[in-house]
This record gives C-alpha cells, sequence and structure tokens, in this order.
C-alpha cells in the first residue's frame, strides 16, 4: 500500500473512531457526512443489530444466523505497526457495519468524487441483519512456517493454540487450511455478510491477503434454545446436543477460557476449530434409510435417539433390541462423539451448509463447513476427532479437506478498545 492510501486510512480511523471512539466524537461527525447513515451511540442498537462491544465477541453464542462468509488471511507484512493500525481500523469498521452503518465514515456516496468510496455500497440500504464479525488469530501469526517471529509475540502464543494433528482419512488441501488471522461473519442476509468481509479485506490491502474464504447457508446447528434444530445435507437434524447460550456452567466450563489457562490476553476469549468437510450426497442418497439412521444412531424424522421418541431424549447406551443387540450401534456418530465417551467434552458448534458447484464429474461439491468454539480444542476437538476419525462408519460418506484452528480473543469492551489490544499491548 502506498504511504498516501496508509494517510488516508489513518485520517478515515481518527474521523471515525480511533481517538474517541464509535459512539462518542464520530457521532457528530458521521451524522454531519451521512446524515442518516451515520454511526449510533453504542446504546442505540437498530432493530436487527447485534451489540458489538461486549465481555466476549459477538458470533459465538449469539443465536445462529442463517448465513456466513467465512475468510482466513495472511499477513504480508512485517510491521507491527502496520499490523495492530489496522485491526484498530477493522474494530471501527467492525462496530459500525453490524450496527447497519457503512464500513466508513465518509461512507460509500459520502466522499470526493476523485476518490474511490470508504464503503462498496452493496449493502445500501440493507438492515444490519443480525451481522457478527468475529476474529481469529492463528498459530502461524505467532510464529510463520519458517519459525520466524515477525511481530514479537512468539512467546505470548497460547499453548492450547496448537496445530491439529493429521487425522486418519484427513484430505486436507493446504491452499484451504490454516491462516495468519480469520474472520466469521454471519447475518441473515448474505449480502450483508459478504459486504463485511469485502470491505475488512479492502481495508487489508497491502497489510493482508486473503487465504481462503467459505460461503455457507442453512446453520447446521442452534446456539440458543429458543432455535428449531437444522438439518444438514444429509438430512439429518445436526447439533441437538449443541452447547447453548443459557447453559451458563457449562459455558463456563467448555467454551470461556478461564483466568490461568495460559496467557491474561485470552481470558474471556475460546478456541475456534474449522473443518471443511464434504459430503459425498450421490452415495449417501443411494444408502437405505435404516442404514442411514443406524450410521447416525438417531431417527431421521424426529432426530430422537433410536429406541427414544423426542428429539431431546438422553441416548440409551446401553439398551438392547429383541436380538441382544444393542439399539445405538457402538460404531453410531452419536455413540462416538456423546461426552460420555471423551471424557465429558463437550462443544459449540456453529456450522453451515456449503455447495461450490461441481467437481466437473457430475457430483455436488457440498457438505458442512464445520466451525466450533471450546475451551481447548487439545482436551475437546482433538479426542472427539481421534474418536470419530479412527472409528465412525459416516467416513466412509465424508471428505475432510480443510482445517483450521485459531484463539478467539474476548470481546471489544468498549470504543477505545480494539482487536488484539491485549495481545500486542
Amino acid at each position: 500500500m502506498s504511504g498516501s492510501g496508509l494517510t488516508r486510512r489513518r485520517a478515515i480511523t481518527l474521523a471515525g473512531a480511533g481517538v474517541a471512539g464509535v459512539a462518542g466524537a464520530a457521532v457528530g461527525v458521521g451524522a454531519m457526512v451521512n446524515g442518516s447513515h451515520g454511526p449510533a451511540a453504542a446504546s442505540d442498537h437498530p432493530a436487527g443489530a447485534v451489540p458489538f462491544h461486549g465481555e466476549h465477541q459477538a458470533g459465538i453464542v449469539t443465536p445462529a444466523q442463517d448465513r456466513l462468509h467465512f475468510v482466513a488471511f495472511d499477513v504480508i507484512t512485517k510491521d507491527r505497526a502496520r499490523l495492530v493500525e489496522l485491526l484498530e481500523e477493522w474494530t471501527a469498521a467492525a462496530a459500525r457495519m453490524t450496527a447497519g452503518q457503512d464500513a466508513g465514515v465518509l461512507g460509500a456516496v459520502g466522499g470526493m468524487p476523485e476518490a474511490p468510496p470508504d464503503d462498496t455500497g452493496e449493502a445500501l440500504g440493507l438492515p444490519p441483519s443480525q451481522l457478527t464479525l468475529t476474529i481469529g488469530f492463528g498459530p502461524t501469526l505467532f510464529r510463520d512456517a519458517d519459525g520466524r517471529d515477525r511481530f514479537g509475540i512468539a512467546d505470548r502464543r497460547p499453548a492450547a493454540l496448537a496445530e491439529l494433528p493429521k487425522f486418519p482419512g484427513d484430505a486436507l488441501q493446504p491452499q484451504l487450511s490454516g491462516g495468519d488471522l480469520c474472520v466469521q461473519a454471519c447475518a441473515n442476509d448474505p449480502q450483508v455478510a459478504v459486504h463485511a468481509i469485502r470491505n475488512l479485506a479492502r481495508l487489508g490491502m497491502g497489510v493482508v491477503s486473503v487465504r481462503w474464504s467459505q460461503l455457507g447457508f442453512g446453520r447446521t446447528s442452534s446456539t440458543s434454545r429458543e432455535q428449531a434444530t437444522a438439518r444438514n445435507l444429509f438430512g439429518f437434524k445436526d447439533g441437538t446436543a449443541n452447547l447453548k447460550a443459557e447453559d451458563t456452567d457449562l459455558l463456563r466450563d467448555q467454551l470461556w477460557v478461564q483466568p490461568g489457562d495460559g496467557p491474561d490476553w485470552m481470558a474471556g476469549g475460546s478456541y475456534l476449530v474449522t473443518r471443511k468437510i464434504r459430503m459425498l450426497v450421490e452415495t449417501w442418497d443411494r444408502t437405505s434409510l435404516a442404514e442411514q439412521e443406524e450410521i447416525v444412531g438417531r431417527s431421521k424424522g424426529s432426530g430422537a435417539p433410536l429406541g427414544q421418541t423426542d428429539e431431546f431424549d438422553e441416548p440409551d447406551f446401553a439398551a438392547r433390541g429383541a436380538d441382544g443387540k444393542p439399539v445405538i450401534a457402538e460404531h453410531a456418530h452419536v455413540t462416538l462423539a456423546h461426552p460420555s465417551r471423551n471424557g465429558g467434552a463437550q462443544l459449540l458448534r456453529r456450522g453451515y451448509n456449503f455447495v461450490d458447484g461441481s467437481d466437473g464429474l457430475g457430483r455436488l461439491d457440498a457438505g458442512l463447513f464445520f466451525i466450533a468454539y471450546q475451551r481447548d480444542p487439545r482436551r475437546q476437538f482433538v479426542p472427539i476427532q481421534t474418536q470419530l476419525a479412527r472409528h465412525d462408519v459416516m467416513n466412509e460418506y465424508l471428505r475432510h479437506v480443510s482445517s483450521g484452528v485459531f484463539a478467539c480473543p474476548p470481546g471489544v469492551r468498549d470504543g477505545g478498545d480494539h482487536w488484539g489490544r491485549a495481545l500486542f499491548g
């Protein structure tokens, strides 16, 4: 990025949020420039807006929205100050966009005609659509693939932010895995989610580059008891036993990093694991209903564990049928993933379906973009996935092609805070 571009970005940041915060002096500036599109005060959340500031990042226990645009970035600058400045600018833009505002103070149409707009404009006139933006830091931000500590933070890397092991059956594509930074955009309007990621990528030009990204639709998990359980592309209810926002004690034990777990900057945060899982839907669709239900361990219609009547009944792994065999097979997905088989480990899942066209051989390139948050992947995702990778019959219908692990810090407390402040401070 040229020096003039960086100066312009810095000026916009100072005008929009860098000095007084989105809810402070920028209110007056934005209102004068953009009229009704000026930023709202922190306590003034328009209809359909999820508060950006708080103890935890939004987009984790927030009721899962219907659409996803997830992106992983590589940091291409070696300048720590430029990276920190970008994180400040991203935070200001995120606060504005989640409130239904343009990404920058001048907006898509409020600047000089001779200059590029500081918002791309495709969300003009659209409501916030419950947009949330959640950031995470990958292992390679602390030490890159060559072992270099580019930004002087290697000693601040949490032990829990360990690269995931290679699981049996993995067919990972390096170009679709990893990343120094990630941003998860969730919304109930796909254009709002895409607009948010597009503008963060625009602001990051010269500092970061997109490594890979994923669009998703039709949430496959519920993160609140007020939500009905959704279905995945195999047609089964997915995430019935998911952690929920209302499970306060479980969230403390299983989701949120606690003081003393690692470096202080992660207390109140969570660890994110992503996996792009291609489903061989054509093969699955030729499998009998009885076999599908045996593989999953649940009724396809009601979602109830086999042998039970209600979706939320606890599975009875000791129950035997008339033939003396377990009603729920030992190799069933629900058996292998159950907390009782994994030292009590649970996850907060908020994955999405995807269809990325076809593979050129007449088959849909479709499946699940798996997203799971937890307190420590070493004690949660890794043992669960190890069990599944070794024993789950469903693996005959799945291909894991992408993987990532990220440390998601706690929330941005107020307009004077920004993503990564405690890490780089």
